[in-house]
């Protein structure tokens, strides 16, 4: 049995386009869920910086992660928020404990 993988991805919003970005990241939600392989899919934002968006995200393989990263829904995320957003780093991480 493979261990599943873990993202964390955080997406910084122009202080402009915060509700922008959050509109289109909610959209990304539901249809992400079905997909296969998604075990988790949670979205929060920041309680002090509203601009501020994180994704914890559990797959079942690699190779689902990546058929979510070429979805269509994905994709329309990226043009939609074109411009809109700051800084976007996505982590690996691995459970220790």
């Amino acid at each position: 049995m493979t261990t599943p993988l873990t993202l964390v991805a955080n997406i910084e919003a122009k202080a402009d386009k915060v509700e922008l970005v959050k509109s289109e990241l909610l959209k990304l939600v539901e249809p992400t869920r079905l997909e296969a392989g998604c075990i988790q899919y949670d979205l929060h934002q920041d309680n002090s910086n509203p601009a501020l968006f994180t994704f914890v995200e559990t797959w079942e393989s690699k190779a689902l992660l990546q058929a979510h990263l070429n979805s269509p829904h994905l994709a329309m995320y990226v043009q939609a928020t074109d411009g809109a957003v700051v800084n976007f780093k996505l982590n690996e991480i691995t459970k220790i404990a």
